[in-house]
Parts: structure tokens; C-alpha cells; sequence
């Protein structure tokens, strides 16, 4: 997941400090939320394909789901949209050569991490990170070559803040909707610009997924995978793109999904 250190729209600004874990944990509204239950989904469809625009976003968004599917008999897919190669302008430590191949072995570690290596499907579509907008076309023409009529798509939030993930949202939900298929959108940068009962979120259609301390803590183990995000570029002399707090606020003991269809 890469940081864009701008306004996208609305408001919806993913730098800074953002929105308090603790805001959300004192939430009310949050806590009640209705639960998604797994085995329904088990029992309906034949496969769970997860949609990422980054390596990474994946496990901040899915990884408490992910552990779940795991102890059902279903097929996971995930779909890789970009290998996350630009995530580092101007580095010599992380050139955009070198990303192509540590994201994608980051994703695996933490996979591997989650019990999950050789569980999940893994499929890289090479869009052009930070260029999805500009490569829509691919990315649907993309999906229609991995999607069948039996399977639950996973994608990242249409409004998420960040133009790969809010592209992604758009073009995976319209694919959907033209196939007849349900969809679900995952929030991962909204937690950052949003606050509880934000407005310019759909809590109608939101569902929690509960994590057990368990999950939660292989979630963070997961995490401490992609090591590229979460610590300092000594190099150009930034700091992580994940931070402390946005990995802490990622930790929260449930992940939210939006129906969308």
C-alpha cells in the first residue's frame, strides 16, 4: 500500500496522523455492527478471490478473513494488481527493479507467516503501480480471464482514499455487478481520513468480521513481513510508509467489510 502525500477528494487525506485507534475502539456503533459469517460464504460459493492493488493490502486488510477461509474447504485466489514498485521514489535501497521482486516475496512471507503458503493462490496482473486509473481496461479485461460465476469477490474500498485502491474498488465492483457476482469492499486508508460515523462511509452496508487474539496477533506477525513499508529508507532519509500508529490502528480486533453488491 502506497502513500500518496495528498488531498484525493472530499477531505480523504492519507498523511498525517489521522484518525486515533482508540476514536474507533470507543465507538459504539462499531462494535455493533452485524457479524459476517464465514461458513454462509462457504456454502454459497466455491471460491474467495481477494483483489489487491499493492502487496500488502491483502494482509492490513484481510488477513483476520484470510485465517478464516483457511479452516474451510474453500479455494482462495489472490490477485495481485500491482507489484507496489513505485513505493519508493528516488531510493537506492528500494529501487523500482528491486520492489518487483521484494513485494511479492514480502506477500509470501507474510502468507507463510499465517499458515497460508501453500493454501492461497497467488497471481500477479503487473498493472503499473500508482497507474491503475490510467489502466482500468487492464484490470477488468484482467478479471474476466481469473473470475468464474461461482466466486466472492474481495477488493479494497471504492472511496479508500488512495487512486490504486479506489480504482481497483471501482473497476472490480462493476465487473461484478455486470456478472451477477457479490462483492466486498475492505477498509484500509478510511480508517486513517474517516472518524466514527463519518458521513462519506456507507455503515448501512458495513459488516465486522471478529478477530480472535490469536488472528490478531499472526495479523500483526503478518504484517512485520513487509519490512520494505514498515521501516525507515535510510537512503533518502524518510520514514516508514506504514507507520507505528497506522499499523496499530490496522490492528483492531475486527476488519470491516462493505457489501457493495
Amino acid at each position: 500500500m502506497d502513500t500518496i502525500k495528498h488531498e484525493i477528494v472530499d477531505d480523504r487525506i492519507i498523511y498525517g496522523n489521522g484518525t486515533d485507534k482508540q476514536s474507533w475502539l470507543d465507538w459504539k456503533n462499531l462494535s455493533e455492527l452485524p457479524k459476517l459469517d464465514i461458513s454462509q460464504w462457504v456454502s454459497e460459493y466455491k471460491r474467495v478471490v481477494i483483489v489487491a492493488p499493492h502487496p500488502d493490502d491483502e494482509i492490513l486488510g484481510c488477513a483476520g478473513l484470510l485465517q478464516q477461509l483457511a479452516t474451510f474447504n474453500i479455494e482462495i485466489l489472490l490477485l495481485a494488481v500491482t507489484n507496489g514498485t513505485q513505493s519508493h521514489p528516488q531510493s537506492s535501497r528500494y529501487s523500482a527493479q528491486d520492489l518487483n521482486h521484494i513485494r511479492p516475496q514480502e506477500s509470501l512471507a507474510a502468507l507463510n507467516v499465517l499458515g497460508l503458503g501453500n493454501r492461497v493462490q497467488r497471481i500477479a496482473l503487473n498493472l503499473e503501480d500508482g497507474q491503475v486509473h490510467a489502466q482500468q481496461k487492464l484490470l477488468y479485461e484482467a478479471l474476466t480471464t481469473q473470475i468464474s460465476n461461482e466466486d466472492l469477490l474481495i477488493c479494497t474500498y471504492a472511496k479508500d482514499g488512495h487512486p490504486d485502491h479506489e480504482t481497483t474498488g471501482h473497476v472490480v465492483q462493476s465487473f461484478a455487478d455486470q456478472q451477477g457476482l457479490p462483492c466486498y469492499q475492505v477498509l484500509i486508508w478510511a480508517w486513517h481520513w474517516a472518524s466514527p460515523n463519518d458521513p462519506r462511509i456507507n455503515w448501512q452496508q458495513a459488516w465486522q468480521l471478529i478477530l480472535t487474539p490469536a488472528q490478531l496477533a499472526l495479523k500483526r506477525q503478518a504484517i512485520a513481513c513487509f519490512k520494505s513499508q514498515t521501516e525507515a529508507d535510510r537512503s533518502t532519509g524518510q520514514p516508514p510508509i506504514l507507520s507505528a500508529s497506522t499499523i496499530e490502528r490496522i490492528l483492531q480486533p475486527r476488519e470491516v467489510y462493505l457489501y457493495a453488491g
